[in-house]
């Protein structure tokens, strides 16, 4: 009997590509002054990565390749995403970037404070509670 590891290489990359991309968006975007370099560096990677995937035999390391690297072509455009969220208020700005002290200026919904940063309620807030709760901490 031949064990397939495909599957469990899939599964891999995609939770461990999911899991790192987010942090690394969320971090990245908030203390790059320009996100044009990290956009192109995800890009270049993630279509390194297809390259890969293409051009080797083994079933579960062109899908793992496969995986990651879409993946960072998805991070490419969510650092572009991210900084959305951040002028709509939806991700705490970083005051000491020079980008997000625009942003601060010129988005009046634009906010320092991480509404990420609470105990869930198990409900729905508005806004006004959102800050209150994360006030609390």
């Amino acid at each position: 009997m031949n064990l397939n590891l495909t599957g469990l290489a899939a599964a891999l990359a995609t939770f461990l590509g999911i899991w790192l991309g987010h942090v690394a968006v969320r971090h990245f975007e908030a203390r790059m002054a320009d996100i044009r370099p990290a956009m192109a560096l995800c890009v270049s990677l993630g279509l390194g990565l297809w390259a890969g995937a293409w051009l080797t035999d083994s079933a579960p390391l062109a899908a793992a390749l496969g995986i990651l690297g879409m993946t960072l072509l998805w991070d490419a455009l969510e650092f572009f995403r991210q900084q959305k969220r951040v002028k709509i208020g939806h991700a705490p700005a970083n005051p000491s970037n020079p980008r997000h002290a625009r942003i601060l200026a010129e988005f009046p919904a634009a906010t320092t404070v991480d509404l990420l940063k609470r105990d869930p309620l198990g409900r729905q807030v508005d806004a006004n509670e959102a800050v209150k709760l994360v006030a609390k901490h």
